[in-house]
């Protein structure tokens, strides 16, 4: 997860992180869909154990042991500001015998010897700081070995004709709207850059967080997966509403739909 440094340091009237997780994530829904996912692709079988690679604050790991007494899960990060303020308002909340089934790791994901997992999640499409395909190969490949037997790897993507536009969307959630302002798309090297701003109580806080991503293409990410060395890939692909927004439900696909904005993700058996 990509952070702007700038804002370490400054205190805002509001809390960043609560207010990103409101308007971006969804970490109760996303564990039963890992778990359903990895039940779909593997046999039947109830994972244990999940990663949360480029986890920030790593309210998927605390989700995940909530979801079941017998899970364990395990969040890596580079950044330790927003894994402590997780420690601090997600961990703390746990129960103490939950609390002793998670843990965050500042740790680099292209080092070799990840923690073994039967579910490994990279998500809020952190890998897009990959820039060079060798370096996202490298890390497809260390999260591989790391699996367990029959291990699942999920990543979301997402892209769209809207995605090569300067454009700034904004949603109202609750009480303060959420901004994701695309500044650029570079066509030669796929390269974009994003920023998230909040306004709240009338202010608009600009650049919060930011992204200095490559826009991978999901066909780039399968031809990976199979070159490390996953016996097989599939795509679940999001549903829209009536207003012909997405709906948050995800089903398996083999073939997606030209549209303005899509998200979608990758799942790869071992």
């Amino acid at each position: 997860m990509a952070f702007n440094k700038n804002y370490h340091k400054v205190k805002l009237p509001f809390d960043k992180y609560e207010f990103y997780k409101q308007a971006v994530q969804s970490p109760e829904e996303d564990v039963k869909f890992y778990r359903r996912v990895y039940r779909e692709l593997c046999g039947g079988k109830d994972p244990v154990t999940l990663r949360e690679d480029f986890c920030g604050t790593g309210a998927i790991c605390c989700e995940w042991v909530k979801l079941n007494k017998n899970h364990k899960s395990c969040g890596l990060d580079l950044d330790q500001e927003p894994m402590d303020y997780g420690r601090e308002h997600y961990i703390e909340k746990l129960t103490d015998e939950q609390k002793q089934r998670v843990v965050l790791i500042q740790k680099n994901v292209l080092t070799p010897g990840l923690p073994k997992a039967d579910v490994a999640v990279a998500v809020n499409f952190s890998y897009f700081f990959f820039k060079k395909r060798e370096v996202l190969k490298s890390y497809i490949e260390n999260v591989y070995k790391s699996l367990n037997k029959d291990g699942l790897f999920v990543l979301d993507i997402f892209g769209g004709t809207q995605c090569t536009d300067a454009i700034e969307d904004k949603t109202r959630h609750g009480k303060f709207t959420y901004y994701w302002d695309q500044k650029n798309f570079d066509p030669v090297t796929n390269e974009a850059y994003f920023e998230i701003h909040f306004k709240y109580k009338g202010k608009k806080y600009t650049n919060v967080f930011n992204y200095d991503w490559r826009m991978w293409s999901i066909q780039e990410i399968r031809e990976i997966m199979t070159e490390v060395g996953f016996s097989m890939t599939t795509v679940y692909w999001e549903g829209t509403n009536a207003q012909g927004r997405g709906n948050g439900i995800f089903k398996r696909v083999k073939e997606g739909e030209s549209c303005l904005s899509w998200i979608a993700y990758i799942a790869g058996v071992k």
